[in-house]
């Protein structure tokens, strides 16, 4: 069996689609490249996120506790009876 030989304008044209490809392939690789950082930023976020909310149920979880009261108080600026606050105000 004999093949035909390509000719000039059948090999031009295999040499364009070849370089769309190429540049089409970097193009995707630099969006893919855009995408996973802001994938990466995003499981950043979702990380500090599930921190927060597992501080806020842990305060959840011991608001009754006599010694988490005191320190909620105490970051309002309240103060025990009979308790003198000294305020600095050199600052």
């Amino acid at each position: 069996m004999r093949f035909k030989r390509a000719g000039f304008l059948t090999k031009l044209v295999v040499l364009a689609l070849l370089i769309y490809m190429a540049t089409s392939l970097l193009d995707l690789r630099g969006r893919i490249q855009g995408v996973e950082e802001v994938r990466d930023a995003l499981a950043q976020q979702v990380a500090d996120q599930q921190l927060e909310n597992q501080a806020l149920a842990d305060a959840i979880e011991h608001s009754d506790d006599p010694e988490m009261l005191e320190q909620v108080a105490r970051d309002r600026g309240l103060v025990k009876q009979g308790e003198e606050l000294y305020v600095d105000v050199a600052n």
